[in-house]
This record gives C-alpha cells, sequence and structure tokens, in this order.
C-alpha cells in the first residue's frame, strides 16, 4: 500500500492563492477589455456597414448606367438583328421579350434593354413597349421552376408547382388586356406632359461619369462587342443590386407573420407591391409564395391578388432606368404600361374578384394536378411566345 503524499507547504498553496487570484484578475480584465472591443467598434462597425452600402449604391449606379449607355450605343447591331428575325410587329417584340427573360430568368434585364434600344433608335415606342410587356410574361417562368424543385425535394407535395402555374395564368390574364391599352395611352399622348415634369437633371452627373468609358469603347469595339459588354455590365449592376437588397430567401418569421395578416384580395395586392417594392425584383418577390404556401401562411386565394401587387410595383427599376437614360419617351412607356397594369388589376378587384380568383385557381389546380394539363401547358410556354416572334 502507497504511502499518502505529503501535504502542499505553506509557501507552496501562498503561490497557488497567488496564482488564482492573478488568473481571476486577469479574467475580469479580458471581460473588461472584450466588452469595450464591443461596446467602440460597435459605432465603428455601423459606420463602416453604412459607408459599405453607400460604396455599393454607387458602383451598382455606375454599373447601371455603363450598361444603359452601351446597350444604346449598340442599337443599331441589335437593329439589324431584329430585322433579321423580322421582329418588327408588337407580336414580334412581345415574343422577342418573353423569350428573352426566359433566357435571363429575369424580366428587369431585358426591360432595361428594351428602353435602350428605344433610346438608341433601334425600335419605336410602341415597339419597346411591347418587348417590356413579353419581359413580364417571361419573368414569372422562375416562380415555376422554384415550384417543381420544390415538389421534388418537399414528399411529392404539388402545392410549389400550383403557385407557378397560378404566377403565371395571374400575369397573363391581366397583361394580355393591358398592353393593348397602354398602346392606346401612348397613342394619344396623355402621358407626355406627366413625363416632363417628372425630374431627370439628376441623372446628368451619371452620364458624365461614364461618358469617358462608352466613347473609348465606341471607338474601336464594333457593335456586337458594344451589345456584349453592355449585357454583361447589366447582369452585374443587377447582382450589385441584389446583394444591396434585403434578403428576404427564405422569408424570416417576422416576415411570415406579416403574411398572415394580410388576407383581403386588396390588403395582398398592397402587400404584393410592398415586397415587390422592397426586394426590386418580381421574379424574387413573387418566389418568395412557394415557401410561405406550403407553410401555409399565405392561402391558396391569396396568391391571386398578391401577384397582381407584384407586377404593378416591378416597374420602379424599370422607370428608374428611362430617367437615367434621360429619355422622355422611354419614361412614356413605362408609365403607360405601369398605368394600364394598375387599372385592369384595379377594375378587376373593384368588378368581380371573386369570380376573377376562383376562376384562376380552378385552372391552375387543374393543370398542376392533371399530368396531360401540366405537359400542354408547358409546351404553350414554349411555343406561344416563340408563335409570336415568328408571326
Amino acid at each position: 500500500m502507497e504511502a499518502p503524499a505529503p501535504p502542499p507547504r505553506l509557501g507552496q498553496r501562498r503561490r497557488r492563492v497567488v496564482s488564482e487570484e492573478a488568473a481571476g484578475v486577469l479574467a475580469d480584465r479580458a471581460l473588461h477589455a472584450e466588452a469595450a472591443r464591443r461596446a467602440v467598434p460597435g459605432r465603428w462597425r455601423v459606420a463602416w456597414r453604412a459607408l459599405r452600402t453607400l460604396l455599393g449604391i454607387l458602383a451598382a449606379l455606375y454599373l447601371f448606367t455603363l450598361a444603359l449607355k452601351l446597350l444604346s450605343a449598340s442599337a443599331g447591331g441589335v437593329a439589324v438583328l431584329l430585322q433579321r428575325l423580322s421582329a418588327e410587329s408588337v407580336p414580334n417584340l412581345v415574343g422577342f421579350g418573353w423569350l428573352a427573360a426566359y433566357g435571363a430568368l429575369s424580366g428587369s434585364p431585358v426591360a432595361a434593354l428594351a428602353l435602350s434600344l428605344l433610346d438608341g433608335g433601334a425600335i419605336a415606342a410602341s415597339s419597346a413597349l411591347a418587348m417590356l410587356a413579353g419581359s413580364r410574361m417571361g419573368a414569372s417562368l422562375i416562380v415555376l421552376l422554384v415550384g417543381f424543385v420544390a415538389y421534388t425535394r418537399g414528399r411529392g407535395r404539388a402545392d410549389g408547382v400550383y403557385v407557378g402555374v397560378v404566377a403565371l395564368l395571374t400575369t397573363f390574364s391581366i397583361y394580355i388586356p393591358a398592353t393593348p391599352l397602354a398602346i392606346w395611352l401612348l397613342d394619344t399622348g396623355a402621358l407626355d406632359g406627366p413625363a416632363r415634369v417628372i425630374p431627370t437633371g439628376w441623372a446628368d452627373l451619371p452620364a458624365q461619369a461614364v461618358g469617358p468609358a462608352v466613347r473609348w469603347m465606341e471607338g474601336w469595339a464594333p457593335g456586337v462587342v458594344l451589345f456584349a459588354a453592355g449585357a454583361g455590365v447589366l447582369l452585374a449592376a443587377f447582382a450589385v443590386f441584389d446583394r444591396l437588397l434585403p434578403n428576404l430567401d427564405p422569408p424570416s418569421e417576422r416576415f411570415e407573420r406579416l403574411a398572415r395578416r394580410f388576407r383581403s384580395p386588396r390588403t395582398m395586392l398592397l402587400f404584393g407591391g410592398l415586397v415587390t417594392s422592397l426586394t426590386m425584383s418580381v421574379s424574387l418577390s413573387v418566389t418568395i409564395l412557394v415557401p410561405l404556401t406550403l407553410k401555409n401562411y399565405v392561402r391558396r386565394a391569396d396568391v391571386v391578388p398578391y401577384v397582381m401587387g407584384a407586377n404593378i410595383t416591378t416597374f420602379l427599376d424599370t422607370l428608374f432606368a428611362s430617367l437615367l437614360l434621360d429619355a422622355e419617351s422611354a419614361t412614356v412607356v413605362v408609365l403607360a404600361e405601369m398605368l394600364a397594369v394598375t387599372a385592369v388589376s384595379a377594375l378587376v378587384l373593384i368588378v368581380a374578384p371573386r369570380p376573377y380568383i376562383r376562376g384562376l385557381l380552378r385552372l391552375g389546380s387543374r393543370v398542376s394536378s392533371d399530368r396531360r394539363w401540366f405537359a400542354g401547358f408547358l409546351v404553350s410556354l414554349g411555343l406561344v411566345p416563340l408563335a409570336l416572334l415568328l408571326s
């Protein structure tokens, strides 16, 4: 049996107590230092975030203006392409914008392209409006794609596909009557006066900032290169904008609670318009409906007015692009389409909201639940814009 260890000596005990006290003092100092570090630099972090956001806004504004000016400079080459495609009438440009939005999975870049081509003289105002309308019809395809992915991963629930189908049907049902109304507004010239009232002098500074780069590229680059550069810079500008805008995907708990408070068609229309105004993207704001519907935060009946509101405020970024171009004709085009979509949406919700919503929901349910109907719907999404382009 081993002998017990001898107790520590008095000096060892004192050294141990002193070392423990010193460790405690050091720990307290470390805690105070950490608290001070968090308190003082916290203000610096806020200032840095504000500065970073400001720099990001300036960079996005520069890239966006540069892209618009490059696309305007390449308008002649694009006009030749449209002539080869025989895309000159309003239906042709609707199909062109529709298919282009498929390729970009977003309508905003295509809408900005339409305004740039108008500013460069490649297309007329009615053609730009048609291309703008087509871009919005094709932008909702991303919702159907997200819904299909949610269906393949979500234990067989087809709610995501259903939301995508209803979003597309709602967009079609509003834009088909709204586009002729917008063209009529253009022909009457009723919006020429209001367009002149909107101040555009602030856009001179961004235009002057990108002027040297545009003139340098015009000096050596052919139209095809200018168009490709403009398209690339435009996508980069939207990518920077997306990083600056609030992230609502996936929706936060606060956003989900807010969504449950909107139940009537009119309030859901306002809610959809508000979310699209914040995200500056109808593709993102409508795509949010997929997880919200899957979690039962948004009822199926609420999808239709939400998409209607999103389709109204989605023109805010396009209106901003028209102001940067400082082209009165481009501003008139955006105002005409925005006013026409608003008028048709308001008329539907005032005159017959329930029959309209029930009809779209029944059709959406039939298309999303029947494989043959769904296959025919998918085929029509490709054939209709192609037929319009080639008609």
